[in-house]
């Protein structure tokens, strides 16, 4: 670094041991681009002492070559570390660097400013105990600037410090600073911080980040380095109800069973009555262990393994609480959600909802309104694009432990994943369960499924056709359920025509519309397998994911995707309706082939080839195939 750090005055033990004692902050950098976010943590870094001298060496070099300073050092190459983001001068990933002063250790965040990359910010903002948002003094207060401290507020970032940055280029005009100040406490009363700390500076020169403003002695307040220094760190953690969940069951032998994991908060001590949830089964703990020692006590953020007095049924995604204060429990809430995907979330889609180490599946069921970060309006909407946020209602297909975001971040925090490519689509924050799903329960009724099933001797099923607008589906499902009744089975057709008459009449033919439209058929489909039917299903249902959604409600080997192969020059040519005639001239929208798209299954049960095949030969490979599968399952 600048100055030797293993000198005769100070050993390296004892520099080790000073460090620790020095409490931890968490902040980000956020803004709007070009706003300065990596010149300043650069300029931290570096009066701070944080850089090795091989470090300053190549900034040296790097900023003889990238030229963007004169002969200054570029500081936010520091944080650049991205050959992409070094060549477009912008940040695009989060940074995170470690520096530390006399009085406290740092964790900072360098998150992008660029609307695209707002899910990068979130991810920062989401550990953070503060955040400074930096604004040009030239530009002022821009939607970026709303749009990311209304996230910080969403994520529970308690402290927020307003940075008028490049005061160098208004000539530190103290009214262009307070003009700034204003508009922006205005802002920020209204999405609930009542107190911001308002600070100009320039990062480039370095004033008043660790050092006074020399050209703005008309401030009177701390520097960014003194604010961050005494902004107070949450220590509440251990105060909390007692939160434990369950990483591992730890059994290395028959004399051992423990339950392994983080306390998320709270404090739990030898002999304290706990409940496992979701079973809410009650014990004692009876012991707390580590991996070198055993402990009576045990706070929030430490590792250990807890053993207790009964044997109870505990399992990887349970929760351990104080007994008289347990977390709440529910399979459907209202939540916040920032979507981070190019693909819209829209209602009735299936996804995986993961909190801590618990991942169910997920539904959407209803968005409330979407917020504009401007104006914090709320606004209706039947989907949610990139980088929006919105209020939603959420189903899961299981009850789970959780506390409201606002309460604990640990455990009223999620993810959304998308089940077929298994990215992180979105974040989201628990509000609360919803009271009526814990009044909720599945009936038990003693003439079910089998027994259906079993007077009807048949298997239940779900005959899926898939395929293009005249593609045949009908024709065939149609042949198909004949030759099935005449043979005494019992069948039922749904067909996409019809339903819209009844049950779904009240849809269009947006993608949202279409997503609900499967979602309720699916459903349906569903309830007659249950009823002992064998349901054949004619719906174009053009996106894999809802088909997907339509397999898992029911049990392996109850439904099989065929598809009716026809391609598009081939229904277009057919068109019965004059439905592809109408949408070729713009007549009908949202149209399958046309302007909407279709997507093929990638590994259907059967594809029937309807160019090679008559609909009576394909009504035979169907039958063929039930005959097939029937053998098997037997």
């Amino acid at each position: 670094m600048h100055e030797p750090l293993n000198t005769p005055e100070i050993s390296l033990d004892a520099y080790v041991a000073e460090q620790e004692n020095k409490d931890l902050l968490r902040f980000i950098t956020c803004g709007s681009v070009d706003d300065g976010k990596s010149t300043l943590i650069g300029r931290l870094l570096f009066d701070s002492k944080m850089i090795f001298e091989d470090q300053l060496a190549t900034l040296q070099s790097d900023s003889r070559k990238m030229g963007t300073t004169g002969d200054n050092m570029d500081l936010a190459l520091l944080l650049d570390g991205l050959e992409a983001e070094r060549e477009q001068g912008i940040t695009i990933d989060v940074a995170y660097r470690f520096f530390a002063t006399d009085k406290r250790r740092f964790i900072v965040a360098d998150t992008p400013g660029h609307e695209q990359y707002t899910r990068n910010m979130a991810t920062g903002a989401s550990t953070a105990d503060a955040a400074v948002i930096l604004v040009d003094a030239r530009k002022g207060i821009l939607d970026q600037t709303r749009r990311h401290s209304y996230i910080c507020s969403l994520l529970g970032v308690r402290h927020i410090i307003l940075a008028v940055n490049k005061m160098d280029l208004v000539n530190y005009d103290k009214a262009t600073f307070e003009a700034i100040r204003d508009a922006y406490e205005a802002f920020a009363r209204i999405i609930g911080y009542d107190e911001v700390s308002c600070i100009p500076l320039s990062a480039l020169t370095g004033e008043n980040v660790m050092s006074s403003a020399v050209h703005m002695d008309w401030f009177t307040g701390p520097t960014l380095q003194a604010e961050l220094e005494t902004i107070s760190v949450d220590d509440r953690h251990n105060e909390r109800p007692f939160r434990f969940p369950v990483q591992w069951v730890n059994r290395p032998n028959l004399d051992f069973r423990g339950f392994s994991g983080t306390i998320a908060d709270g404090t739990v001590h030898v002999g304290d009555e706990i409940v496992a949830l979701p079973s809410a089964r009650t014990s004692r703990i009876k012991s707390i262990v580590t991996f070198d020692e055993t402990l009576e006590e045990a706070r929030s953020g430490q590792a250990v393994t807890l053993t207790l007095e009964d044997e109870i049924d505990i399992s990887r995604g349970d929760m351990i609480c104080h007994r008289e204060n347990r977390a709440g429990l529910s399979d459907q809430f209202e939540v916040k959600i920032v979507w981070m995907a190019d693909e819209p979330l829209m209602p009735g889609r299936a996804y995986l909802f993961k909190s801590g180490v618990n991942t169910t599946a997920m539904v959407v069921t209803r968005i409330k309104h979407v917020v504009n970060v401007n104006t914090l309006e709320h606004m209706a909407t039947k989907r949610l694009d990139l980088n929006e946020i919105g209020v939603c209602t959420i189903s899961l297909d299981r009850r789970i432990p959780f506390d409201p975001y606002k309460e604990n971040r640990q455990t009223g925090s999620f993810i959304i994943i998308d089940k077929m490519t298994n990215n992180t689509v979105g974040a989201g924050m628990i509000d609360f369960g919803l009271r009526r799903a814990s009044n909720i329960h599945w009936q038990a009724v003693d003439v079910n499924k089998t027994a259906r099933a079993a007077i009807k001797v048949q298997k239940p099923s779900v005959l899926w056709f898939t395929g293009l607008s005249g593609s045949g589906k009908s024709t065939i499902a149609n042949l198909v359920e004949k030759q099935l009744h005449a043979a005494g089975r019992h069948t039922y057709m749904l067909d996409g025509d019809n339903v819209r008459h009844g049950l779904n009449k009240d849809l269009g033919f947006t993608e949202e519309d279409r997503v609900e439209n499967i979602r309720r058929i699916a459903e349906v489909a569903r309830l007659m397998v249950d009823a002992g039917l064998i349901v054949l299903v004619s719906f174009i249902s053009p996106f894999r994911s809802e088909r997907r959604m339509a397999r898992n409600l029911l049990e392996p080997g109850e439904f099989h995707e065929i598809f009716v192969d026809t391609p598009l020059e081939v229904c277009e040519s057919r068109d019965a309706k004059g439905l592809y005639k109408k949408a070729r001239e713009g007549k009908i929208k949202n149209f399958t082939g046309i302007d909407s798209p279709y997507e093929k299954p990638e590994d259907c049960d059967l594809r029937l080839e309807t160019t090679k095949l008559s609909s009576e030969d394909c009504a035979n490979a169907v039958i063929d195939y039930l005959l097939e599968v029937q053998i098997k399952t037997d």
